[in-house]
């Protein structure tokens, strides 16, 4: 392994290591409450625990590893891991669980580095530093692991290995550890339909090989880790299952998503006004409570609604990687084909997280290397993403580090994406990208400045996080489409220079034939 490479993972833990003492987030205390419960409670006990508001709602495997980490946790602070200690946090508590998450980022590093590997990034290149600081010191990862407080690296990491086993033509090992994945969190069940359909079509169906072998096979190494990993709770499964599908959580998250359903509140809003309709008597989608709602004006959607547009968009993609995808750009169209899958699902799904837009901006990173169409993508759906972060750090204290961690990833990544493609027209932004991006610094004046000069804060305290949550969902949009026609070998400007010829066409046709004018053309020497 090539000794840079671990010098540079070695200088971004030394940086999380200084964002210990920042502030956290309530998941700090979800985490601790899981360690509890799976170090104090019988396994029979872990998903039915109510002591905390914050209950087990992960899989199983990821339960494991919460009890893994609190054999040590038990030397550190025993205190920790007693239930009913709610919102306990020492400073010991707070140090080895922020440890932790970076001991854990060693499973992301090895697997950012496999993908390098195989796709055949030259070690030493411009190509491989550019990528090395944009995975390792992700803005994103830092802004949730090590700030916020999750457990979000190592999950990835193991992505970007059965991403790797699957560029290598390591099929069954690559679906084995993508069923590990799911075992730890069931969210990456939004990037199954690409790894299923490329199976199918590179593995099972590949002209060399028994397909129903093939199959066998696949399903044998796939259901492994779930009969391991439920297995232990199969009496119990319903509750189990209950606590990962909580359906009664509403559309939208406490802070919305920036994805289709944000414009869908917004536009709800907009009409209940216009209708005179009031909602004084019903919660509201912006009183920042986890619940259900249903909308004033506008239809109530049900999950099942939520889960139909998710695959419709997920199809188009998916038909192409099946059908219309040889084997030399299958790997380019798998990477693409798991992005779009994640950012079909973080447009439509039920009750998604604002987090869950790294699933989309990770795999950018690796494709950002390959293509400059692909690497100006990465770059505003990364501007549009990771300021859609912003409202988890909204603690004081933190204002200042999240702009300028924001403003440096972004300036680097630009600096790199312009020096890696210099001579491509398709870095350049046109003029109302540049007007959109430009508008992100306006939001910080009106929170930081507008709102408290005016009053603003009580009287509409949630405004921020609305503004945010509109103004980047937006954004996030406007990439889904035109990622997509991307994908699809759409090019945007030759569409729209094709509507005004038809039009011109049909106009043509429409008019009477001039036979003067038609005889005295010459003869066209063509037969």
């Amino acid at each position: 392994m090539e000794s840079h490479y671990w010098k540079l993972f070695a200088i971004s833990s030394a940086f999380k290591l200084m964002l210990v003492p920042a502030p956290h987030s309530t998941d700090f205390e979800v985490h601790r409450n899981w360690l509890a419960i799976t170090h104090s409670l019988p396994l029979k006990e872990w998903y039915y625990d109510v002591t905390s508001e914050w209950t087990l709602d992960y899989p199983p495997f990821f339960a494991y590893f919460e009890w893994l980490l609190s054999q040590v946790a038990h030397l550190v602070d025993p205190e920790m891991l007693v239930v009913r200690n709610l919102n306990y946090a020492s400073t010991a508590t707070i140090y080895f669980q922020r440890c932790s998450v970076i001991f854990a980022d060693l499973l992301y590093a090895f697997g950012a580095w496999r993908c390098l590997r195989v796709l055949n990034i030259p070690k030493k290149s411009q190509q491989h530093f550019a990528a090395e600081v944009l995975l390792l010191f992700n803005v994103g990862l830092i802004f949730v692991d090590h700030i916020h407080f999750q457990y979000n690296g190592f999950l990835f990491g193991i992505l970007l290995l059965s991403i790797s086993f699957l560029l290598e033509e390591r099929y069954l090992l690559s679906a084995f550890t993508f069923a590990l994945l799911l075992n730890f969190k069931h969210i990456f069940l939004y990037m199954a339909p690409a790894f299923a359909v490329y199976l199918l079509k590179f593995y099972c169906l590949d002209a060399g090989r028994n397909t129903y072998k093939c199959i066998a096979k696949l399903g044998v190494v796939g259901l492994t880790p779930f009969i391991a990993s439920f297995g232990p709770f199969l009496n119990q499964l319903p509750q189990v299952l209950s606590r990962l599908f909580p359906f009664k959580r509403g559309l939208t998250h406490a802070y919305w998503a920036p994805n289709f359903w944000a414009l869908y509140n917004v536009a709800d809003k907009v009409a209940a006004k216009l209708l005179g309709i009031s909602n004084a008597s019903t919660p509201s989608t912006s009183s920042g409570l986890v619940q259900e709602f249903e909308p004033l004006a506008l239809p109530n959607i049900s999950p099942r609604v939520t889960f139909v547009l998710t695959l419709l968009f997920m199809m188009p993609v998916l038909i192409k990687l099946f059908f219309f995808t040889p084997k030399r750009t299958s790997k380019v169209t798998f990477l693409r084909s798991v992005v779009l899958c994640s950012c079909a699902s973080f447009m439509f799904g039920w009750h998604v997280h604002e987090k869950a837009i790294l699933m989309c901006l990770l795999p950018l990173c690796l494709l950002c290397l390959l293509d400059s169409t692909d690497a100006k993508y990465a770059f505003w759906l990364s501007a549009v993403g990771y300021f859609s972060l912003f409202p988890l750090l909204f603690q004081p204290n933190l204002l200042l580090l999240r702009y300028a961690l924001y403003m440096a990833y972004m300036a680097f990544m630009y600096g790199q994406l312009v020096r890696l493609h210099p001579t491509a027209p398709d870095l350049k932004m046109y003029r109302m990208e540049d007007i959109y991006l430009f508008g992100f610094s306006l939001l910080p004046i009106y929170e930081h400045i507008i709102s408290p000069l005016l009053g603003l804060q009580e009287k509409l305290p949630f405004m921020p996080l609305l503004l945010t949550s509109l103004y980047c969902s937006i954004g996030v949009t406007y990439f889904f489409i035109l990622y997509y026609l991307h994908t699809l070998d759409i090019s945007l400007s030759a569409l729209f220079k094709s509507i005004p010829n038809s039009i011109a066409k049909s106009k043509c046709k429409s008019k009477p034939k001039d036979k003067s004018k038609l005889s005295s053309k010459p003869k066209s020497k063509v037969q």
